[in-house]
């Protein structure tokens, strides 16, 4: 029997279907004016074509809607495609680390997937844990230095066998059909027996995941959850700790992402999320691979991030002056 991990900041509301509609419509209707904005600016790295417009407006210049669409499918497509190449910069490593033979193979020697190939081989572990500059992940480096290897790699093992089983269960002609959180079947991701308390938690095992399996599992990263919080309008939805995507301690005036967000619930805004991005791409006449289905919600997320970026880091900031820099 299984347990699940630490949802303390998770109401028990968030998991009501009443809640979860009432969440879906206000990101339903925030997306379209995120949508514009990171179709315009290419997926935020050009000038955005509405002051482009703007500036044709201003001097007299006609635009023409059928051109505007044209202009509108190209940058989608731009964007499509330079997510997919980033994406697949790292992805091989990923692959093979979630390799269900070689993992077996480790079983006498967990010691050494610990200290070479989780540490220096899987991208996203090997570059927080060199990323000497950020004091706030001290903390991880610790807590990685003195994690159990045997039980670093029952959980890796655990992660790929999952990932591959779900692979296998996948229906691609019905996967777009999916109603309800419960029918992703991914609460046991959520559980114990699939998490490495501070090490391999919700981000980083998701991560993993999606970068070997991106047409069935999202990266619940932080600017994702981020994301959600602007696309909700920062509402509470009846919540009384606040926002479910934040974690929020008004008497140290400090705020995160919230850690321990259910990736049940992530992975199905995310799916929605997807579905209206791959509706816009039916009306531009843009094709969208289905085998990267997640790497486009990504970078959409990654985008919204990235425009409340000063108000993101002022909130987090308020952490590293209330511990003096050792968060």
């Amino acid at each position: 029997m299984y347990r699940e991990t630490d949802n303390r900041d998770i109401e028990d509301i968030c998991f009501e279907q009443d809640h979860i509609d009432k969440v879906l419509t206000v990101i339903k209707k925030n997306f379209e004016q995120y949508f514009n904005r990171f179709l315009s600016s290419s997926g935020g790295r050009d000038i955005s074509l509405d002051n482009v417009q703007e500036l044709q407006k201003k001097f007299g210049i006609e635009i023409h809607q059928k051109k505007k669409n044209n202009d509108s499918a190209e940058k989608f497509k731009t964007i499509i495609s330079e997510s997919i190449e980033n994406f697949e910069q790292d992805r091989e490593a990923y692959k093979a680390i979630f390799n269900q033979e070689l993992l077996e193979e480790l079983d006498e020697d967990a010691d050494m997937f610990k200290s070479k190939i989780l540490r220096n081989e899987c991208p996203i572990i090997h570059k927080t844990l060199a990323n000497t500059r950020a004091k706030e992940l001290d903390d991880y480096r610790y807590k990685f230095s003195n994690a159990d290897a045997d039980w670093l790699l029952e959980v890796v093992y655990k992660l790929c066998v999952f990932g591959d089983d779900y692979q296998k269960n996948y229906n691609p002609s019905t996967y777009e059909n999916i109603q309800t959180y419960q029918d992703l079947n991914l609460e046991l991701l959520d559980t114990e027996d699939y998490t490495v308390y501070g090490v391999i938690g919700g981000g980083i095992k998701t991560h993993m995941l999606y970068k070997v399996h991106p047409a069935i599992f999202p990266s619940r990263s932080q600017s994702a959850i981020w994301a959600l919080w602007y696309l909700t309008d920062k509402r509470t939805f009846g919540c009384r700790t606040d926002s479910e995507f934040l974690m929020i301690d008004v008497s140290k005036s400090t705020t995160q992402q919230n850690y321990f967000y259910p990736y049940r619930l992530f992975a199905f805004y995310a799916f929605e999320i997807y579905k209206m991005l791959r509706d816009k791409a039916t009306e531009l006449k843009v094709g969208i691979d289905t085998t990267y289905r997640y790497v486009i919600v990504d970078a959409f997320l990654e985008f919204i991030a990235s425009e409340h970026e000063s108000e993101i880091s002022l909130l987090k900031s308020q952490i590293k002056k209330r511990d003096g820099g050792n968060a």
